[in-house]
């Protein structure tokens, strides 16, 4: 049996297919809508459009090949993809129904057609992946590059790119909440008495000034290098993952920009503060290769604290409001909840995850040091 990343990455996926399938979570009601209306209803319906078939195929297709992949790593038994299938058909059945007690969603049988033939297709990828060889190839890789403690490590570094993809204040800005969060705790409390335990004013935040903004964008990108350096030995290889994650970091930015602004404003964000901040941080990342691993772990809840106290002090501006308006609305409503919470809680979960790694080898040190 292996240890594989596919099942935290499964877990993490089939989280985040809940979150964009019954976003935005709000005015939950019986509509007097009988529950097989959408199951019987003519195919297609109405009203569909390509980007509609690319996003259910695309988006159920990543979950059946991780589920296909965590069942074979781990020495399932055959019919790995007709039980993938119908687990990913059930998923996507449970959610359809669910979007009938949501106004602002539509259940349809043609989105849950495409989710099974996403998984489907998926899951057929991971076995013939699985097949070819593939996957062992890539274990050989693993174990060449990474150290075996590396799964979740590795888990977050895949979803990094990811998180990027939302729209961000800041350039590189992960885990900017507060103004947010506070917003929405005032909205909720609003009416109770629990509302008078709230101060009665916030802290003022100020926008982030250009040499603020040249620090939060290299931490940005120290952060993910620092965690590869953390399950990385060695150097050369160190140099190969910064170089990645500064490509990567920049490709993902560009995209969220092309999304929300159009193809023409892709690169509206690369001022002159976030191109000295990109390379400030390619080159501590570059001058930090030869540290041991444990303080490459330090240095990165370090670098982590600084950088989400930078951005939650600061306030973001009016067109990132009109920026999360578009994607609150419209075909981005799909979107919305899963870039979001990858945006708001990836640095936390690196977090905990450098914390809990460093607990338990303290606790292992302390199990089998000599009396």
């Amino acid at each position: 049996m292996h240890k594989t990343s596919a099942w935290p990455l499964t877990l993490v996926y089939s989280a985040l297919v809940i979150f964009a399938s019954l976003f935005p979570f709000q005015g939950w009601r019986a509509q007097g809508i009988a529950p097989e209306v959408f199951l019987l209803a003519r195919i297609p319906p109405p009203y569909w459009t390509g980007f509609d078939v690319t996003i259910n195929v695309a988006g159920y297709a990543p979950l059946g090949f991780l589920f296909a992949l965590a069942l074979l790593r781990t020495g399932w038994p055959g019919c790995v993809v007709p039980l993938v299938t119908v687990a990913g058909t059930v998923l996507s059945l449970l959610m359809e129904f669910l979007q009938i007690y949501l106004p602002q969603r539509v259940p349809s049988n043609l989105d849950l057609l495409l989710n099974a033939t996403g998984t489907l297709s998926g899951a057929l990828l991971a076995a013939l992946l699985e097949r070819l060889g593939a996957i062992d190839r890539w274990s050989r890789f693993r174990a060449r590059w990474f150290v075996p403690e590396a799964r979740g490590g590795l888990v977050l570094l895949a979803l990094w790119p990811w998180a990027l993809l939302f729209p961000a204040a800041q350039p590189f800005g992960l885990g900017q909440w507060l103004e947010r969060w506070w917003s929405t705790l005032t909205d909720v409390l609003d009416g109770t008495p629990f509302l008078a335990w709230l101060p009665e004013h916030v802290p003022a935040l100020q926008p982030l000034s250009p040499s603020a903004e040249l620090l939060c964008v290299a931490l940005g990108l120290l952060a993910p290098c620092l965690l590869a350096y953390s399950i990385v030995p060695n150097t050369v290889r160190r140099a190969m993952l910064a170089l990645s994650a500064a490509v990567i970091g920049v490709a993902a930015t560009a995209l969220s920009a092309a999304l929300s602004y159009g193809p023409m404003h892709a690169w509206d964000w690369l001022d002159f503060p976030v191109r000295a901040g990109l390379w400030i941080g390619l080159i501590l990342a570059l001058l930090l290769l030869a540290l041991p691993r444990r303080i490459c772990a330090v240095l990165l809840v370090v670098v982590l604290v600084v950088h989400l106290c930078l951005l939650n002090s600061a306030v973001p501006g009016a067109y990132f409001a009109q920026t999360l308006q578009t994607w609150e609305q419209g075909r981005f409503i799909r979107f919305f909840g899963i870039g979001q919470w990858l945006g708001w809680l990836w640095p936390y979960a690196a977090l905990v995850y450098v914390l809990v790694r460093a607990v338990r080898r303290e606790r292992l040190f302390l199990e089998y040091a000599p009396p």
